[in-house]
């Protein structure tokens, strides 16, 4: 999985189901339900992680993700003060989100994100071992699972990954451990790129309450109501990183992020309670923060059931092509020919929205410190992408369906621009979706 070869993953873990099986049929006394649990969680892992076959790797390719054609335009701010991306901190808490051990979708997808993709020599190597079926010299482990890797992998062209810390189900205390631990070790010309993605409710309220989920991991359509069973405490305020009940010890607030802020931070947040750390802006110890904070409510077809997919807006950074497709409700298989204009015609889009942001005058300087970096130039622009989709998709512009950020990016780039939603119209169309979608709405009101 961590490889991306679908084809190489659907055999050993079709083979552990055979063994499990096997197993059971000789030792039928034998208590099963763990191996059950695993093959579950792997069963839908695959599903979601291959609902649409022939898409690319998540990675950074510089086939498809670099763009020649702004080059110099980005080289302005290369006079200014640069940050880059060595450090991430990547955690996700959500109640039965998809996930295969201790390894959920969201952080996967997100981990998969800030890495290069090697060049031919990885595909020519991966070929050889699917074709012959042998196994060549390993070298050392990978990060969080013990992948072995052929020696023709390492690419000396391309610039070492982030480091990257997956924190699996986290107390509070121990994220900001992490945090602070790693804020410790960043170089002056580094940025920390910090991703929660959790719930804004405990266990005990979702129970009592007996709400939709407003997230890709129930119903999406529907709202989260806020807990006012106590004056003192808002609902709303924080992220919930805890397995049941509710009081304090669990809630991630805002103001405990704010320390952290002496350093470079990006934060992506992922929940229906992220407009709470828009505080984090202008409250700053001593380096503005970059924001990227999800909607409130999940969009969706009208009707249209959970798949499993993971949650919606980390889906967008991650894998927009895919993410588009969900939130059209494009549930058949795709031809090739159609999906590969697709692709095309997002390339095009993505180019074209990096061209107009590195030449905005108004560009804060948050933005234009961290634009060079590749990696957190291509999630603000996949954002752009989602905020634009996501503003289409409504006929009335509703807030808490929108994602937003902080500090603002220029109008340039905002989805009534129409440099913005052409290619999206042009996307739309080519997978036959318009209808879902409410451009001419949005074009009479550009027109008042």
């Amino acid at each position: 999985m961590l490889m991306r070869r679908a084809e190489a993953g659907d055999h050993p873990a079709g083979r552990l189901r055979s063994l499990v099986e096997e197993t059971k049929s000789a030792y039928p006394k034998t208590n099963f339900k763990e191996w059950k649990q695993v093959l579950q969680e792997l069963g839908k892992f695959l599903k979601a992680d291959g609902a649409y076959k022939g898409s690319r790797s998540l990675r950074y390719d510089n086939l498809f993700d670099s763009f020649p054609s702004n080059l110099a335009s980005l080289a302005r701010f290369h006079s200014r003060r640069v940050l880059k991306l060595k450090e991430a901190v990547l955690t996700s808490y959500r109640r039965n989100e998809v996930k295969f051990t201790e390894l959920t979708l969201d952080t996967f997808r997100m981990l998969q994100c800030l890495e290069w993709e090697p060049t031919g020599s990885y595909q020519i190597a991966a070929k050889e071992l699917t074709e012959n079926g042998t196994i060549s010299d390993q070298s050392g482990p990978s990060g969080l699972i013990d992948i072995h890797l052929s020696s023709e992998i390492s690419d000396g062209s391309l610039p070492s990954n982030p480091q990257k810390a997956v924190v699996y189900h986290p107390t509070v205390s121990h994220l900001l451990a992490v945090l602070a631990t790693v804020c410790e070790e960043l170089s002056q010309d580094s940025i920390l790129l910090v991703y929660l993605s959790a719930s804004g409710f405990s266990e005990q309220n979702i129970t009592s309450q007996k709400y939709a989920s407003s997230s890709a991991y129930t119903r999406a359509t529907s709202v989260y109501p806020i807990d006012k069973s106590n004056s003192n405490i808002s609902s709303d305020n924080h992220l919930w990183l805890g397995p049941r009940g509710s009081g304090g010890p669990n809630n991630l607030y805002p103001e405990d992020l704010i320390p952290f802020t002496r350093y470079p931070l990006f934060l992506v947040i992922d929940s229906e309670n992220s407009h709470a750390f828009k505080g984090i802006h202008n409250a700053e110890k001593g380096e503005p923060a970059a924001l990227l904070l999800s909607p409130r409510i999940a969009s969706a077809m009208p009707g249209a059931e959970s798949t499993g997919n993971g949650s919606q807006f980390t889906y967008f950074l991650t894998a927009p092509m895919q993410a588009f497709c969900q939130l059209a409700g494009i549930t058949s298989e795709i031809d090739s020919d159609t999906y590969a204009n697709a692709e095309t015609i997002l390339f095009s889009a993505l180019e074209q929205y990096e061209g107009i942001l590195s030449t905005s005058v108004g560009l804060n300087n948050v933005w234009g410190q961290i634009l060079p970096d590749p990696f957190l130039r291509r999630l603000i622009l996949r954002f752009i992408f989602c905020r634009a989709v996501i503003f289409y998709f409504h006929p009335e512009e509703n807030g808490e369906h929108m994602p937003t950020c902080l500090p603002s990016l220029p109008e340039s780039v905002s989805p009534k621009s129409e440099a913005i939603m052409s290619p999206i119209l042009e996307l739309a169309e080519n997978l036959v979706v318009s209808e879902r979608f409410h451009f001419r709405h949005s074009i009479r009101n550009n027109k008042k």
